[in-house]
């Protein structure tokens, strides 16, 4: 391998890196937030590198790796996949990656397996978290279904999504339904590499792509 088969600049973590090796079952991710950060942050949309977004609203810390799949967008068709929403939140589909061994950094990519997913409602707005085990995890590497989770965990992703965002006394907008299994999870993934393709692949428009790019993640 030469010099000349690397990019000479770094890759745009959402429209830059693969969407993963087997997609929807296999899929890359990149992590923005771990389970020992204070802080979030999220991918700056313009430059592609992380930015603090705001400290954390409650004492409760995210129960895993926190990100999101590259080349995926929640548009239409994700918005049409969950009953009571009125569109897609207008960002990358975000992912929850178990980890056996305590990850500690951010702004890595990893591969996972997609077991399941919590259909989360934001104002309105569909914003799926998929839960993934992390490829090879010595613990967590030959789990299929979501239903091989314990449910704690599944309990404690849910409390932190209902949560991390509601000030103390202050309304929630938020409701997370039940839990969903592998097979939902994927059409998912299919339906948000879709929508990216329609919103930022080569039949969209430069309206669209500026559009979309100014949309601010939750």
């Amino acid at each position: 391998m030469t010099p000349r088969d690397f990019q000479r600049y770094r890759p745009h973590p959402w429209h830059g890196l693969d969407v993963g090796p087997e997609p929807p079952a296999i899929v890359s991710a990149f992590i923005e937030i771990t389970p020992f950060d204070l802080i979030k942050y999220e991918v700056d949309k313009a430059s592609g590198y992380l930015r603090v977004d705001r400290p954390q609203r409650t004492s409760s810390l995210p129960p895993s790796l926190y990100g999101f799949i590259p080349r995926t967008y929640c548009g239409a068709r994700i918005a049409r996949l969950m009953p009571g929403a009125l569109r897609g939140d207008g960002d990358p589909l975000d992912i929850c990656v178990l980890s056996e061994r305590p990850i500690a950094r951010a702004e890595v990519m990893l591969s996972a397996r997609v077991v399941g997913g919590l259909p989360m409602l934001d104002h309105g707005e569909a914003d799926d978290k998929i839960i993934a085990v992390l490829l090879q995890d010595l613990q967590w590497g030959d789990v299929r279904e979501i239903a091989e989770l314990p449910q704690t965990l599944i309990d404690r992703l849910r409390h932190y999504f209902t949560t991390y965002k509601q000030l103390p006394d202050g309304a929630n907008a938020i409701s997370i339904g039940d839990a969903y299994g592998r097979a939902h999870a994927e059409q998912v993934v299919v339906a948000a590499m879709a929508d990216y393709e329609e919103s930022f692949g080569a039949g969209a428009s430069g309206e669209d792509r500026q559009g979309v790019s100014s949309s601010e993640r939750n």
